[in-house]
């Protein structure tokens, strides 16, 4: 009697394990895009008010960076001849449904539904991952 009631106490425990697990990746994503859109954000605002070498923005890129990897290595600070960098990123986070630093991104030229990046610049990630989220909305539209 007592294994027939641990049993299903088990079976009951798992879906909820399951998706106690999904929520918590599902949490990472959300501040792993948070914390790039912010960074992202941040460089355009740092080369709008000119605090960014302007010879390190691109022409055409609206002020946006070329690549992620731009965030993390960081860009002259304009007027310093210390040649201090700003950076915007520690890292590239990991995307926790691929498991990987490979994220989707959108050039500001690009229309907002386009799956391919044109690569004129950065102006939002999102994760590639086809999965759908536990409120029913695709993971790649956040």
């Amino acid at each position: 009697m007592v294994s027939a009631i641990i049993i299903i106490l088990a079976a009951a425990a798992m879906p909820l394990a399951k998706v106690t697990a999904t929520r918590q990746r599902e949490a990472e994503l959300r501040r792993a895009l948070r914390e790039m859109r912010t960074a992202i954000d941040k460089f355009k605002d740092g080369a709008d008010l000119g605090q960014i070498s302007p010879l390190e923005i691109k022409a055409g890129s609206e002020g946006y960076p070329e690549e992620l990897e731009t965030l993390v290595e960081g860009v002259p600070a304009a007027n310093d001849v210390t040649g201090r960098k700003i950076k915007f990123l520690r890292r590239v986070p990991i995307d926790p449904m691929t498991k990987s630093t490979e994220w989707g991104q959108r050039s500001y030229q690009d229309s907002p539904d386009a799956t391919s990046w044109g690569g004129q610049n950065v102006f939002d990630v999102y994760t590639t991952s086809g999965g759908t989220a536990l409120d029913g909305t695709k993971y790649k539209d956040w």
